[in-house]
């Protein structure tokens, strides 16, 4: 009991960390960006009294961590009178503070766009999955055959050709020449459809690789070679057997992905208008220079990947008694 309740401290701590570390480091570099978030949003016609109000609103005349270079004594010590410590004081109390732009709360923008992005990223995780493991174990189960050639191929073309690629494409395809669906925009159910191709299209051939890989070496232990002995089909010993072995380190692949999905989502939801938080983050946050809004997005992708990532170590847990958490 005292181990478990010790290991989950330890994952949680390390999970607090992890955030601490990813904000504290987009909080760093959102300061080099060149440009004054009151004179970005307010506009060159603003006048310098607007422009210290809002600058005054917002925290933005208070230097941005707890020191500061100085000329004349080298460094400045500020204390907690900082934006670096008001911001995470505000997360302590569950606020994200406000949106420089719209001035509405971070939180309620990230909750509003959230689910769409989430959709957008299972939709592609189901995609991925739909495709790479028929094509996976055909290849697995066919070695060095047509088969495998022509699903190695499809691997390949799937990683080298990037989103920004394979999105417009699609669009050409089936929005502009045939069209089957809404070029951009989330309005209707099945315009996930080509995004959700398109996120999902890369990680679909990584995972046809891994899945291959995995058959093929589960097809080669003993117990595949005591289930033939004793008469099992072909079909039975791939469906009960290898793939049971074979996917635990599928799953791994499925539970770092997630981040990556989430990251390309960004993208993706850039050429396709989807209404989600990657398009927030690019078109709100990073261009019109709204500091908490970005710092808000990023602490949300990076809290989803932990949990992606702890989840994946449960469903470890579930496919192979054996194997517990660190």
């Amino acid at each position: 009991m005292r181990h478990r309740i010790l290991n989950i401290a330890g994952r949680v701590g390390l999970m607090l960390l992890v955030i601490w570390t990813v904000v504290s480091l987009v909080t760093l570099l959102i300061e080099f960006v060149p440009g004054d978030p009151a004179n970005v949003i307010l506009g060159e016609t603003a006048t310098v009294e607007q422009l210290n109000n809002f600058r005054q609103k917002h925290g933005l005349d208070k230097p941005a961590f707890f020191f500061s270079i100085d000329g004349e004594i080298g460094f400045k010590w500020h204390g907690t009178e900082n934006r670096y410590y008001d911001y995470f004081a505000g997360l302590l109390r569950g606020d994200l503070g406000r949106s420089f732009r719209t001035d509405r709360p971070v939180l309620e923008m990230i909750l509003d766009r959230y689910p769409a992005t989430i959709k957008l990223a299972v939709a592609a995780l189901l995609v991925a999955i739909g495709i790479a493991l028929p094509l996976g174990v055909l290849a697995g189960a066919n070695k060095n055959s047509l088969i495998d050639n022509a699903a190695s191929v499809t691997a390949l073309l799937g990683i080298s050709v990037p989103t920004f690629v394979v999105g417009p494409f699609l669009v050409y395809i089936f929005a502009v020449k045939l069209g089957w669906f809404s070029p951009t925009g989330s309005l209707y159910p099945e315009d996930i459809i080509l995004p959700a191709v398109t996120l999902g299209a890369a990680l679909s051939a990584i995972l046809t690789r891994m899945i291959r890989s995995s058959v093929i070496e589960e097809l080669g232990e003993d117990y595949v070679r005591t289930a033939r002995a004793k008469g099992v089909s072909e079909r039975s010993v791939l469906l009960k057997h290898v793939l049971k072995n074979g996917l635990i380190p599928v799953v791994t692949i499925l539970g770092l992905q997630l981040g990556v999905l989430l990251a390309g989502a960004i993208v993706t939801e850039k050429i396709f208008s989807w209404q989600g938080l990657g398009l927030l983050l690019l078109d709100e946050g990073i261009s019109k220079r709204d500091y908490r809004l970005v710092q808000g997005c990023v602490l949300v992708i990076s809290v989803t990947y932990i949990f992606a990532n702890t989840l994946t170590d449960l469903v470890y847990r579930k496919l192979d008694p054996r194997i517990r958490l660190s």
